[in-house]
């Protein structure tokens, strides 16, 4: 059975925190497992109520649905959610212009499933410094990257890198990105807000991850060191170890 660890701040600035966490390591309905991150947009309110509303909506479709395929699970929760914030939105003024990414995994075996709106992240990590994103950003500047037009350095400091092209709520139609990834005894999972990875690069992540020995203490010192970076933002993370509750990580 997988272990999980999930840490939020604030941010040195100490702004409303607009993201929200869900973890079960136990089965949820037909799913063995779900991690959640998301982080809202639209004012301070409205962020927070996108976050919360798409989370617990999905949570709830899981728990209730008959539907055993977990991409169909996911797909229609997120539909679910998507459909409540736009009526929302419609009656309370507001809660106009709100949305939320959404990064949210499940494992069975050695099998992760991820789904994606927006640019919440999923890495896999594996010792003694590997990392490896997972999901791929829905942004201006990711399109930019992969269009050939600037490095990933680059990305990275331009002003444009928190403009999303695709949120939970902004959309009549919905689409999510799905992820299949074939995990390794000794793999680790970071799921994480725009807050951490804004602050710190891919390889001063896995650093982090690789020098603590378990994941409570390596999740509070990835928090710690986005905040010395800056902490601009709010900052959610979840670490998951997916194949053994106690074993630690080095």
């Amino acid at each position: 059975m997988p272990s999980s660890f999930s840490i939020k701040d604030t941010g040195r600035l100490r702004r409303t925190n607009q993201d929200y966490v869900f973890t079960t390591d136990i089965r949820i309905g037909s799913l063995p497992n779900l991690y959640i991150v998301a982080d809202g947009m639209g004012g301070h309110n409205a962020g927070d109520y996108a976050s919360r509303f798409t989370v617990d909506t999905v949570a709830e479709f899981v728990m209730n649905t008959r539907e055993k395929d977990p991409a169909r699970i996911l797909n229609a929760a997120l539909l679910e959610a998507n459909r409540g914030l736009r009526e929302a939105a419609g009656k309370d003024p507001s809660l106009f212009g709100m949305g939320t990414t959404f990064v949210a995994a499940t494992i069975s075996g050695s099998q992760l499933l991820a789904a994606n709106v927006g640019d919440s992240r999923l890495y896999v990590l594996h010792a003694p410094g590997k990392i490896r994103q997972i999901t791929t950003d829905h942004s201006i500047v990711e399109e930019m990257v992969q269009a050939g037009r600037i490095d990933r350095e680059t990305a990275r400091t331009l002003p444009e890198k928190n403009i999303i092209t695709r949120a939970v709520g902004a959309e009549e139609e919905l689409s999510v990105d799905f992820f299949r990834h074939s995990l390794t005894d000794g793999d680790l999972i970071l799921l994480c807000s725009d807050g951490l990875t804004n602050m710190l690069t891919d390889s001063q992540i896995a650093g982090i991850v690789f020098s603590h020995r378990n994941l409570m203490d390596a999740g509070e010192r990835l928090i710690y060191e986005a905040n010395m970076a800056g902490g601009r933002d709010n900052i959610s993370a979840v670490l998951v170890n997916p194949f053994d509750t106690g074993r630690m990580l080095l």
